[in-house]
């Protein structure tokens, strides 16, 4: 099979020919159609995220067609397409797992992090975290759902049922969930790195109701935000622009360090609160809401071997949606 795979953090993946992997007990193998690329993938590589299994191959936003079981599997079939997210694998009894909060479990397993991802012709992943996905969708544009779409639900559900959203790094994730939003009849106000007209005019695209500057405060008080942005800066600028009692949900797996604010801009019972990977019950509803609220996918594609190019066309912020590889 063909991968690019990571041997050190802050390398350019290498192309390379691997051994066709066997699923164990309780895996299934994917011949991958697509596999998105996600910010939390540039963490890995760029070593922001410490202790990845090395070499490791990237990518968590897997869709793909089963070609082998292994031993146990039930409910899964070959020529079926399914959907491998962030969360590879959880151990079933620590206090988090048992308690219905298997995104916090002690003992997990990382797709594309400390087990092999995506971004390959082949992928072995645990047939328990896989979900069908429809037989006559487009693989391109489901890849994105797997992690953008799903960490971006689980961010959503976080903020509450308020009317007035902000969204602060209008990327992958934020794209989706605004059309989310937009179905559901909340208000979305989009906030870009600063200068950034392209990405407005992209949140515009997708009826905003307002897009602007990061660094500019929002034009009416927000019930929520939801910062996607890895800059930890952005905490105290968008607690200034919800309302008392309102909730800043921080949706990325890794961000810069949020300096020191007064007081009065948490006071109100204003909360600051963080979203920490999924759970398999956030990707059944999740899934589920899709072709309801016909969400439609933006992408950039990439072939196999130009994965070090989409991963450096996200890290300069050229992207406008999602970049998705094909093998």
């Amino acid at each position: 099979m063909k991968a690019m795979v990571l041997h050190d953090v802050r390398t350019p993946l290498r192309l390379e020919e691997r051994p066709l992997p066997s699923p164990g007990p309780g895996e299934i193998r994917l011949v991958v159609e697509a596999c998105a690329v996600c910010r939390t993938d540039l963490h890995v590589v760029d070593g922001d995220l410490t202790n990845p299994k090395l070499p490791v191959i990237p990518g968590h936003e897997i869709v793909g067609k089963i070609d082998a079981l292994g031993g146990g599997v039930t409910g899964l079939r070959t020529g079926e397409r399914v959907g491998v997210p962030w969360l590879g694998h959880t151990c079933g009894h620590c206090p988090y797992c048992t308690s219905g909060r298997e995104n916090l479990c002690d003992d997990p397993l990382f797709t594309g992090y400390t087990r092999d991802g995506g971004f390959a012709s082949h992928a072995v992943a645990d047939a328990a975290y896989a979900f069908p996905l429809p037989d006559d969708g487009n693989p391109i544009a489901l890849a994105p759902l797997l992690c953008a779409g799903l960490i971006g639900w689980r961010s959503l559900m976080a903020a509450g049922s308020g009317e007035r959203i902000g969204i602060y790094g209008f990327g992958a994730a934020a794209h989706i969930i605004c059309q989310v939003c937009t179905w559901q009849g909340r208000r979305v106000y989009a906030f870009t790195h600063p200068g950034d007209k392209a990405a407005q005019d992209f949140a515009r695209s997708l009826d905003v109701i307002w897009a602007g500057d990061s660094n500019h405060g929002s034009p009416e008080p927000l019930d929520a935000a939801i910062i996607f942005a890895p800059v930890g800066e952005l905490v105290p600028v968008a607690l200034q622009s919800v309302r008392k009692g309102g909730r800043v949900v921080c949706g990325g797996i890794h961000m810069s360090d949020i300096p020191q604010f007064p007081y009065r801009l948490l006071w109100g019972e204003r909360q600051i609160v963080s979203v920490a990977n999924l759970t398999r019950q956030d990707a059944f509803e999740f899934l589920a809401i899709v072709p309801k609220a016909r969400i439609r996918t933006h992408t950039v594609r990439y072939q196999l071997e130009a994965a070090n190019v989409a991963l450096d066309d996200f890290r300069s912020g050229r992207l406008q949606g999602a970049a998705v590889l094909i093998p």
